[in-house]
């Protein structure tokens, strides 16, 4: 972490809209730091897996709003929402947004969203100033979703940040471990690029947002090298040694319709305001630094 980022972050009460994966390792950060952090998670094994690290989770989903969000919410003065929004909307908002706009220390908002709400750009660069022209479902619930954490706070001083994250990869979920298991596939589509970013990129970049708020910002999240998937499946196998897998053509490739998706779409994220507004320093600007940390951690 940023020397300058632990000693400006005064502690507070974060409270996390869906525990996963950058978001549990972000509040372990935190509560390294004294943080309190609260949150949901959709199983009881998930909750009761927060809760051995100090996590004060509770169940929550379409069906199971918050017990007594009032005292939930009364003492929270930081809110990360990941939860990916449903058919009918933003769940946490449809439930709670009257107690979330009353929560009196809440002061910071930041919504976790999608590069897939700039649609298809065949390769060109996509900008927090361009206008959204999202192609898939999935990128049309995020758009409403992104507007509706900001309308939700747009009368409070309450300050709405928008993260829009690129492919998430690290420790336990990377290429590295697909490699070593066996698991790993190199599918060819000319010209296709993705951009991505290391867990914990993402959450020095909240922290940042944290220290310096900026009402309705929108950032884009990614290392700035984007590249072809099997070019850093290759750099893996090199690391690890072992032969790369034959490569597949995307139209030969079994794909899940999600995973096919992905593919329908390319772009290039501009960074620029993560870099100079958030005055962020990734510690791993490409793959290549990322892959080489995961390596050495396991050996």
């Amino acid at each position: 972490m940023d020397r300058q980022l632990t000693k400006d972050l005064k502690p507070g009460h974060l409270f996390v809209f869906g525990l996963g994966y950058s978001t549990t390792r972000l509040s372990k950060r935190l509560m390294a730091l004294g943080w309190r952090v609260s949150g949901t998670n959709r199983s009881e094994q998930k909750v009761i897996e927060a809760r051995s690290i100090g996590i004060s989770s509770m169940i929550f989903d379409q069906g199971t709003p918050l017990k007594e969000p009032e005292k939930v919410f009364s003492d929270v003065t930081h809110i990360i929402a990941s939860i990916p929004p449903s058919e009918i909307g933003e769940i946490a908002l449809l439930l709670h947004s009257d107690e979330l706009r009353d929560a009196a220390s809440l002061t910071w908002v930041n919504y976790l969203s999608t590069p897939a709400v700039y649609g298809d750009r065949s390769g060109g660069v996509a900008s927090e100033f361009d206008e959204p022209t999202p192609i898939s479902k999935r990128g049309e619930r995020r758009l409403a979703a992104e507007r509706a954490w900001i309308d939700t706070f747009s009368d409070t001083r309450v300050s709405v940040q928008i993260m829009r994250i690129a492919g998430i990869y690290g420790p336990g979920r990377s290429v590295i471990e697909q490699v070593a298991a066996g698991r790993a596939r190199i599918i060819e589509k000319e010209g296709q690029v993705f951009n991505r970013i290391h867990v914990d990129d993402i959450g020095t970049s909240l922290i940042a947002s944290m220290l310096r708020p900026n009402d309705k910002r929108i950032y884009n999240l990614a290392d700035g090298n984007p590249c072809a998937s099997g070019d850093v499946t290759r750099y893996a196998c090199k690391l690890l040694q072992v032969e790369p897998p034959t490569p597949i053509k995307f139209e030969d490739a079994q794909l899940s319709d999600m995973a096919r998706s992905f593919y329908s779409e390319c772009k290039i994220l501009e960074t620029s305001r993560l870099r100079n507004e958030l005055l962020v320093n990734l510690r791993y600007p490409s793959y290549k630094e990322g892959l080489r940390q995961i390596l050495q951690d396991i050996n």
